[in-house]
């Protein structure tokens, strides 16, 4: 069983930056990490390469920095990885993030199952899985929580709903997103970490994936950030101070002024 799984290095939660000019995240010289949820993504893919024998390629796309996140996925038990790194790339809303991501699988070929996580901490967004199946034109169930099985053309798969979970299946080649209620992410073993080192790394840009410049990146984007601001919060505090039994009727007074 061919798997693939994408994933996404996001800026630590701590450290984002906005680029003023172009309303995107500056992800250059930022603090990252590999996205928590497509940690649950390249455990499932890993646990079904286990179960049923085959090969797990992780993609992603990104600045060069990108391939520490790649690595880490092979320090957990990915066999291939493949980074989509390109200035033209830069600035891609989902549409065109997804779009670059189906060309690269397509290029691939020879895959049963492509895997992500729910979603990225730094968009949330739940899109990019969805869009790739769209581009690919297979199969898709979003926010899978468990794998009941696989056959040699079909899979059965629990949904995550509202109200519980429901069944669905799906011909292979298919696309599954899932939740965190999927597994619990092993941790990186000594001999996967001395594999990381080791497996190539294979980067391919615009012109070796074959696409118009004009339908990647911020160019290809048909939903753009217009404007990016940070709340204010106004904070209104007042201290009491002196004998507690007034300090206590003051309060009620306050809150019951509030409440009208």
């Amino acid at each position: 069983m061919n798997i693939i799984v994408c994933i996404k290095q996001v800026p630590n939660t701590t450290e984002i930056r906005i680029d003023p000019v172009t309303n995107t995240l500056i992800r250059e010289g930022v603090e990252s990490i590999l996205n928590p949820f497509d940690t649950y993504a390249v455990e499932e893919a890993v646990r079904l390469k286990e179960q049923f024998g085959g090969t797990v390629t992780a993609i992603s796309m990104g600045p060069p920095q990108v391939e520490a996140a790649l690595r880490e996925a092979v320090s957990l038990g990915v066999d291939e990885i493949i980074l989509l790194s390109d200035r033209k790339f830069a600035g891609a809303d989902t549409w065109a993030t997804s779009y670059t991501l189906a060309a690269a699988i397509t290029k691939l070929g020879n895959y049963d199952l492509i895997i992500t996580g729910q979603q990225a901490i730094d968009g949330d967004t739940a899109q990019v899985g969805p869009g790739i199946a769209a581009h690919l034109k297979i199969p898709q169930t979003c926010f899978v929580r468990k794998v009941d099985s696989v056959e040699a053309s079909k899979m059965t798969v629990q949904r995550l709903m509202e109200d519980g979970s429901d069944k669905v299946e799906m011909n292979l080649p298919a696309l599954i997103s899932v939740v965190k209620e999927i597994n619990v992410p092993r941790l990186p073993s000594l001999r996967g970490k001395m594999k990381s080192k080791s497996v190539e790394l294979k980067v391919w840009n615009c012109d070796e994936l074959g696409l118009d410049e004009k339908l990647v990146g911020l160019n290809g984007s048909p939903t753009q950030v217009m404007h990016i601001f940070t709340p204010k919060h106004d904070k209104l505090t007042e201290k009491f101070e002196g004998d507690p039994d007034e300090a206590v009727e003051k309060i009620i007074k306050t809150l019951n002024d509030l409440t009208k």
